[in-house]
């Protein structure tokens, strides 16, 4: 399944400019609010320079990237849980991302409108956050009028999750989020049945004035507090980036001093948010290519990744490090080196592993 990220904020934050930047793929960034009404989605390659190098060494016939979802989710107001701008259905498209990227305006553009007549980043954030706390806390409630019926009659898995969403509701109407409260292993689709928002693991985004790279300091603290991550990006100036070809933007971000692209940034805070790792196939006038697997998983589970016919007849993995590979220049190499080792279904994959898997059809 493709990682879906959510991108929210006030109108006028930068989402849609922040989009087009990591997608070049041209969602309209007007200057008022409501421009994006339905999300825009767009499938982005994850480049990994690894995966380049082990393609080279192996002889492989092409590249093929993994790829995450990028979803511009329209801007938020207060009153969006009560369906003020459109709010009901904005939040439906957040529920179904894995993450959110919140991108907070910390940018001093006067030719931009703030809907709230300010720039005010951690008063914008807390909007955004009592809004989606006020959307848990009603769907908390709806779902426990149903499970409180079924706990009546002792079952267990109805009795845990009532237990569990009673501490859900109480740390949402302490205004804090959901994510704090651990889901009983008695119910462990719980969580999966609750939708809610406030678990989704969270990247701040502070759109900055052009020339910054410095996450504003209550934004940075706010993140901290939060269990969240902040990364600080010019919308406009990545905007700009993407239009030109790779070897200009270089050139470009050179002389401003970035190292990386927006798209790179947001990906590997992302990424490290779920908790996920890179593994790559490849092989000799065949394909090269990533795949992404929540960190502390099994070969097992990266057969299934790669196919469910793969995964149900695995017999045993032959894995190498990608840089071990790359250094002893190919498979026959390292196998006379002793790098290239047989595991079982239960070895736990490392970030960067090249794996084959033999199964039985």
């Amino acid at each position: 399944m493709s990682t879906r990220i959510g991108i929210v904020g006030m109108p006028n934050a930068g989402k849609s400019s922040l989009f087009n930047a990591l997608t070049k793929a041209g969602a309209e960034a007007a200057n008022y609010p409501f421009t994006t009404i339905e999300p825009n989605v767009a499938v982005v390659p994850v480049r990994d320079e690894r995966l380049e190098q082990v393609a080279a060494v192996v002889g492989a016939s092409e590249i093929v990237w993994d790829t995450i979802d990028f979803h511009d989710i329209a801007g938020l107001v207060a009153g969006a849980h009560s369906g003020e701008g459109l709010g009901n259905k904005f939040l439906a498209n957040i529920r179904e991302t894995h993450a959110i990227v919140h991108v907070v305006r910390a940018h001093h553009d006067d030719g931009v409108v703030h809907p709230e007549g300010r720039v005010d980043p951690l008063a914008d954030i807390e909007t955004i956050e009592t809004e989606l706390v006020l959307a848990d806390l009603e769907q908390a409630e709806r779902r426990m009028d149903r499970v409180a019926r079924q706990a009546r009659s002792g079952e267990r898995a109805a009795v845990a999750e009532e237990r569990w969403l009673r501490e859900v509701i109480a740390e949402l109407q302490a205004g804090r989020p959901a994510r704090g409260v651990v889901v009983p292993e008695e119910a462990p689709g719980a969580a999966r049945d609750l939708g809610s928002l406030t678990a989704k693991p969270v990247l701040f985004v502070a759109n900055v004035d052009e020339g910054s790279d410095e996450v504003p300091t209550a934004v940075a603290e706010h993140a901290a507090s939060h269990g969240a991550r902040a990364v600080a990006i010019s919308s406009r100036i990545e905007a700009e980036l993407a239009e030109l070809d790779d070897e200009d933007a270089a050139a470009m971000r050179g002389e401003l001093g970035v190292s990386e692209s927006g798209l790179a940034r947001v990906v590997r805070e992302a990424f490290t948010l779920l908790r996920l790792i890179a593994f790559f196939t490849a092989g000799e006038a065949k394909p090269a290519q990533s795949w992404h697997l929540r960190d502390g998983l099994t070969a097992w589970h990266a057969a299934g990744e790669i196919h469910t016919d793969i995964q149900k007849g695995f017999v045993r993995a032959e894995v190498i490090g990608w840089s071990e590979l790359v250094d002893a220049g190919g498979y026959a190499a390292a196998r006379d080196r002793g790098t290239l080792r047989i595991e079982g279904r239960d070895y736990t994959m490392s970030d960067g592993d090249v794996i084959s898997v033999k199964f039985t059809p």
